[in-house]
């Protein structure tokens, strides 16, 4: 780990303008710390470099509050547990819990927040070693992944640059529920919805996210669900307990007088981004569920997948996680 300078910000204001000094004036690279939980391995591992860190766990953001339009407005610096744990996230949102526990550990989950989840980043050892090359480190060095050990790694949103997946189990929740990110930068504030929020790598793997320099995430806010709205979060893993999903799905479905008349769906584990497809969502709605609709849905939304050499398996795996997780839902008592 190199040295670096931390500061602790006692309000939004002042993080967002440390921020802005730190990176506009000296040119210093600069962090927000929340839970750490990912930066701190990241900082050990010299993969991340900071030249200044700002603590911003003192930040009254840890609230999860009702909206007005009956929807629910998550603080930034939430603990993964107690979100999972939280009664309105249990009674409306019961994807978003079941995602979050399927996640990490229970200590880690104490440590981490929903903001610091928001941008955890990829478990890729090219990425993660600082030995080997890596676009995401350092542009143009090369993705050894590619034609190297990719076994758990992204079939979609791929590039010649860049093959790494999201990691996260809470992302695919955000996505198929169509959250809302709040953010505050040196420009002031803004929203951006999340299928919005997350960027392909392209030719810049090195930006995974829309935020500008300085810029904080403060809330996370999610929309109200119609009456008869289902959901449910699967995750495919080697192993049933802190493991990365090979696959995950997280869907949201509408069900009234027998028939589907709204889904959104998500997908992890095999996605650059958590992945998710409208045009595929159309294939659901106003019909009947069966496992001929679910499967047609899932071939579509895996249609352009482009395995490499060690995870061409991920497409058929995650065909059937997203049949039976919309089964699952579906069939519910």
């Amino acid at each position: 780990m190199e040295m670096f300078q931390l500061r602790r910000a006692e309000d939004v204001a002042q993080a967002v303008g440390a921020a802005a000094y730190a990176e506009d004036r000296q040119g210093a690279p600069v962090r927000f710390l929340a839970g750490g939980t990912t930066l701190i391995d990241l900082m050990k591992l010299d993969v991340e470099r900071p030249a200044m860190v700002i603590d911003i766990g003192r930040l009254p953001l840890d609230r999860i509050e009702p909206t007005p339009e009956h929807g629910v407005r998550i603080g930034a610096m939430v603990r993964n547990s107690d979100l999972a744990h939280d009664p309105l996230i249990r009674e409306r949102y019961p994807v978003l819990s079941q995602a979050l526990l399927s996640g990490a550990s229970a200590q880690l989950r104490n440590m981490a927040t929903t903001g610091g989840n928001l941008l955890q980043r990829t478990r890729c050892v090219y990425f993660r070693d600082v030995a080997m090359p890596c676009n995401k480190r350092e542009p143009g060095s090369g993705c050894p992944a590619i034609g190297g050990y990719n076994r758990n790694l992204a079939v979609l949103g791929t590039s010649e640059s860049c093959i790494a997946s999201n990691p996260s189990d809470m992302n695919v929740a955000l996505m198929a529920l169509g959250a809302t990110i709040e953010i505050q930068g040196p420009e002031g504030a803004r929203t951006v919805g999340i299928d919005d929020f997350f960027v392909l790598p392209d030719d810049t793997p090195q930006r995974e996210t829309v935020l500008e320099a300085g810029e904080l995430i403060t809330h996370v806010t999610l929309p109200p669900l119609p009456a008869g709205t289902r959901s449910h979060y699967l995750k495919l893993r080697d192993r049933a307990s802190y493991e990365f999903a090979l696959a995950s799905a997280a869907v949201v479905v509408t069900l009234a007088n027998g028939g589907i008349t709204a889904a959104r769906f998500a997908m992890g584990g095999i996605g650059t981004r958590p992945w998710r497809l409208p045009a595929t969502e159309v294939l659901l709605a106003g019909g009947a569920p069966s496992a001929a609709v679910f499967d047609a849905a899932a071939r579509e939304l895996l249609r352009e997948a482009r395995p490499q050499s060690q995870n061409a398996f991920k497409i058929e795996l995650a065909r059937r996680c997203l049949v039976h997780a919309l089964d699952t839902v579906t069939t519910a008592d």
